[in-house]
């Protein structure tokens, strides 16, 4: 699915000033989409164009796209597709919200082919939540927009398991809401709240007025620490694994030219760019190298049963092996080393799997 997603939205960069409609939109890049997360375009018994449901005293009106599957009564999901250009902080989307009420579907989606907002019923059954429980764009993909984006394909929908992840999503999502508000003004109840465990006197308004500056700095400087020390972290391996002193023993897998496993130096730079990429979840000595004969792999805590990813560069095409949830592995071709820097998403996902058993 990585891949996939990338490859859609590099498409999308290069035609998005050619959409000039929201039919063009939906055929170019929402229809891409659905057939990504593993749904048959070309069926429509599956994938339903203009759906329409009455809907009171409404007849006849329609919603882009519903995603039906076999043996499921009524759609799982509905789609609202605007032009690529809309911003959709502007749309009123009355429309699905009526559709919403009227259908099996909790899944509502709102997209413009580039933002995908997804709402459903956490406020009230059967009544479509304002505001969206999930949001991605493509031009950011990130690690947990994949693992997200998994529950929704066709192999793995489960209603019960999207609910339970959506009420989690909305609560966890509106967490850091608060936690990014905070940091960056501070208010007078998280002053007060920090300031009594550092300041024993009384919490006047004097006093608070000096102590949310002080805060402000603090969430500041404890974030640009911890970025610093995992970059040291991970340049302090990087550099230890380049500047070895001599008659120092071999790393590990790395050894003679008439033994049978010879490590390149292209595969110890591409294990220091995936010790790198590691970094931003786990500390970099986590990460060990296993070479073998055809391929080097990569590995959380020395584990053969948590592989990162595996490097195939005994070739004159150089691969990327990366794996899914089931540890199947996907050969990506690279032309350059640095390219593994643009499968980061598929390596940091992968970790947070094994983090989170």
């Amino acid at each position: 699915m990585e891949r996939e997603l990338y490859q859609l939205a590099e498409t999308a960069a290069k035609i998005i000033d050619s959409l000039q409609t929201e039919a063009a939109t939906s055929t170019a890049l929402v229809l891409p989409m659905l057939r990504i997360l593993g749904y048959d375009v070309f069926n429509p018994l599956e994938v339903i164009p203009e759906f329409t449901a009455d809907v009171g005293t409404k007849k006849g009106e329609k919603v882009d796209y519903a995603i039906q599957l076999q043996n499921v009564p009524g759609p799982v999901m509905l789609f609202e597709v605007k032009h690529c250009k809309v911003n959709l902080d502007e749309v009123h989307f009355s429309q699905l919200y009526r559709y919403f009420s009227v259908t099996p579907a909790r899944i509502g989606i709102l997209t413009n082919g580039i933002i995908y907002r997804f709402f459903t019923d956490l406020d009230d059954k059967n009544k479509m939540d304002p505001k969206p429980y999930f949001e991605f764009s493509l031009t950011d993909i990130r690690p947990d927009t994949i693992t997200q984006l998994q529950k929704y394909t066709k192999e793995n929908f489960d209603p019960e398991a999207i609910t339970s992840a959506a009420s989690e999503l909305k609560y966890l999502n509106g967490m850091k809401k608060y936690l990014l508000e905070e940091f960056a003004n501070p208010s007078v109840e998280m002053t007060k709240l920090v300031g009594k465990e550092v300041y024993k006197g009384s919490f006047t308004q004097k006093v608070t007025e000096q102590f949310q500056p002080l805060l402000k700095r603090a969430f500041a400087q404890l974030i640009q620490e911890r970025v610093h020390q995992r970059l040291t972290s991970a340049l302090q391996n990087e550099s230890e694994a380049t500047h070895e002193p001599e008659e120092q023993e071999l790393p590990e897998g790395v050894v003679s030219m008439d033994g049978d496993i010879i490590t390149t130096e292209e595969e110890l730079e591409g294990v220091r760019i995936v010790k790198a990429i590691a970094s931003q979840l786990v500390e970099p000595e986590r990460v060990v190298m296993r070479d073998t004969k055809s391929y080097c792999g990569i590995l959380l805590d020395d584990n053969n049963r948590k592989p990162i990813c595996r490097l195939h560069f005994n070739r004159t095409q150089r691969y990327l092996g990366v794996l899914d949830l089931e540890k199947n592995e996907t050969r990506i071709p690279i032309e350059k080393i640095t390219d593994i820097y643009r499968h980061q998403a598929s390596i940091l996902t992968t970790i947070q799997n094994y983090l989170a058993e």
